[in-house]
């Protein structure tokens, strides 16, 4: 009755053909650790977090519509949180559920945020699993964890699949926001 799931079973974010999520299942495992724990340790280091940020999605008009206001501000908290600037950030793995009201929602957080041109002329480049694997629900934060993870072990971003042609509703012009709509290079 929502209308939320896509009739064709592919998940495209960010495209204007965009017609809602897909389910899957999935499941995904990390192990957290210090660092000076893990150094001391000799363990094999994939990442470090710096920060984390969590809130409420306060009043909206609806599930499938998120409060770009508490987007903002998690967003905020986060950046604060690690120490770093929005022109630190080279990747955002989006929640990108495909749905023709939450993806550009989304963005245009984003591009309030982190989204702003930097002098240097770099982007921060937006992807999303979920083109991948669909929704995992309670596993789709770890599945965007472990992307990031292989991708900065393959110095490479990989692209958002079923991406043809970008969401009327999403605008990308005047900011540092890019599409990962082909392989990405990402060198360290």
């Amino acid at each position: 009755r929502l209308q939320a799931l896509s009739p064709v079973g592919r998940c495209k974010t960010f495209d204007a053909s965009a017609d809602g999520f897909v389910r899957g299942e999935g499941a995904g495992i990390i192990v957290l650790k210090r660092l000076s724990d893990a150094q001391r340790d000799g363990d094999r280091i994939w990442g470090v977090i710096r920060g984390t940020a969590v809130n409420q999605d306060g009043r909206s008009s609806g599930l499938t519509a998120p409060n770009v206001t508490a987007q903002e501000a998690v967003l905020r908290e986060a950046l604060r949180a690690a120490g770093l600037d929005a022109s630190d950030i080279d990747l955002v793995e989006c929640h990108g559920t495909g749905t023709p009201l939450g993806d550009p929602i989304e963005v245009d957080a984003l591009r309030a945020v982190v989204g702003q041109p930097r002098t240097d002329g770099t982007t921060c480049v937006l992807g999303a699993v979920k083109s991948n694997v669909g929704h995992l629900e309670g596993a789709a934060g770890v599945a965007g964890l472990v992307k990031i993870l292989l991708s900065m072990r393959e110095e490479l971003i990989p692209k958002n699949l079923h991406f043809r042609t970008l969401n009327p509703r999403i605008s990308l012009d005047g900011s540092a926001l890019s599409l990962a709509s082909r392989d990405v290079p990402w060198p360290k």
